[in-house]
């Protein structure tokens, strides 16, 4: 198993979100955490990603232990978190957010990595001298993902990519994350758009108040009568 979740428990100040959770990613795999607003989906991202500590438990990352690590050693490690919110540098032209996502890399790799970017999202390439906070929802969603493969990661989690965007640039972002899995990178979405979600997704599980209650297939959850009422509107 490449990302592996034992029994984890987390939250804020007194308070745990998630309890004794369980669930694993396979390397090369695209999985879907899907659920509603409060379930726990965001802040299981982010004690995976080191942004909030766990109580208890072991998140192990290709067989090490990364629980508590800083957030900064665990990019190190080769894992790397887009969050909800994109968190770019508003004043800062694009190929400098990108440049900035490869403090981790040696210099030498910057050009190529920025290739790479360029060739998954040539708009980029077109905005690249343009302030990121002049840009669309869009496009800045695709800046956040590129600006975390300039990390090269070995495994990259998503929280809500398609959070605030059209359809049309919904489908061209998961699009993207299928190319992102094709090249070797393991994904672990958090997603409100359940049906979008569990279409690209090899596996997926559903929480509920802190804790897995179903798991399967993409196309397992996505045939799910439970699944599809509760989630999918239907």
């Amino acid at each position: 198993m490449f990302l592996q979740l034992d029994s984890v428990t987390a939250g804020y100040r007194r308070l745990d979100i998630v309890h004794d959770l369980n669930f694993h990613v396979e390397r090369g795999e695209i999985v879907s955490i899907i659920g509603a607003n409060g379930a726990g989906k965001t802040t299981t991202l982010r004690a995976i990603a080191g942004l909030i500590n766990t109580r208890s438990g072991r998140i192990r990352l290709d067989g090490e232990e990364v629980q508590n690590q800083r957030p900064d050693q665990i990019v190190k490690n080769g894992m790397v978190h887009v969050a909800q919110d994109r968190a770019l540098f508003g004043d800062l032209a694009v190929h400098e957010n990108l440049t900035m996502g490869a403090f981790t890399q040696p210099k030498s790799t910057i050009r190529e990595s920025l290739e790479q970017v360029f060739e998954l999202f040539p708009i980029l390439r077109e905005r690249r001298m343009q302030r990121a906070n002049t840009m669309s929802g869009g496009q800045q969603q695709m800046l956040a993902i590129g600006r975390a493969l300039m990390a090269r990661p070995t495994c990259l989690t998503l929280d809500e990519p398609s959070i605030g965007l059209a359809p049309n640039l919904v489908a061209q972002v998961l699009e993207a994350i299928k190319r992102i899995r094709d090249a070797g990178v393991t994904v672990l979405i958090v997603e409100q758009n359940a049906a979008q979600a569990l279409a690209i997704s090899d596996r997926a599980y559903v929480m509920e108040s802190g804790s897995i209650v179903l798991e399967g297939t993409g196309q397992e959850l996505n045939d799910s009568a439970e699944v599809r009422k509760a989630y999918l509107g239907m």
